[in-house]
């Protein structure tokens, strides 16, 4: 399954900020990110609303470091940038999804989807709450229950948030034309990704 994806920006419509462009806030925020090596373009863009970028930083941190595991996590995160068409989302979540123990096939079998031939029961399970909080804002009866199996309340909270956030960042990194960095690849091609 592949999401409707109209024309993405060719350039960036907000150029992320080259270090020595940001003034004193904005260089104490880009610290707080943590980053070792070439500054990132999300953030390098998104520190441009320095008042935004310092509230939902934390989030997203939180998130990153919450009670999902964090395989599953990067699986409802990979769905979600390839759902929404986010290719920055995608290559950024490739090389975290690794780090948690995703592997290159899986990475490649998430644009699939859920019924997609050598998932378990679970990972096709967290793929399916990421397609129907896609397509109708709710995971139905039976996803949840599959999903409350394993997941403890915290958990069943996290998914729907983990999902959301990663909306509302794959609509940014779209909308502003966040470019890739160099050398990070986009999405996967063939016949079964679109």
């Amino acid at each position: 399954m592949t999401a409707h994806r109209g024309p993405r920006p060719a350039t960036p419509r907000i150029p992320p900020l080259e270090p020595g462009e940001m003034d004193d806030r904005q260089t104490e925020l880009m610290a707080q990110v943590g980053l070792d090596g070439p500054t990132v373009n999300i953030f390098a863009t998104l520190v441009r609303h320095p008042g935004l970028f310092a509230r939902w930083l934390p989030f997203g941190g939180k998130l990153l470091a919450g009670k999902l595991p964090a395989r599953e996590r990067e699986l409802l995160v990979l769905r979600t940038g390839w759902l929404c068409g986010s290719t920055y989302e995608w290559a950024q979540h490739v090389i975290v999804g690794r780090t948690a123990g995703l592997t290159d096939t899986e990475i490649e079998r998430v644009a699939a989807g859920p019924d997609a031939e050598g998932w378990d029961r679970f990972d096709a399970e967290v793929l399916r709450a990421a397609d129907e909080l896609h397509d109708d804002s709710c995971i139905t009866d039976a996803t949840w229950a599959a999903l409350a199996e394993r997941y403890d309340e915290a958990q069943l909270v996290e998914v729907p948030m983990v999902v959301g956030h990663y909306h509302l960042v794959s609509f940014t990194l779209n909308s502003l034309g966040v470019p890739l960095e160099e050398g990070a690849a986009g999405f996967p091609t063939g016949p079964d990704h679109g």
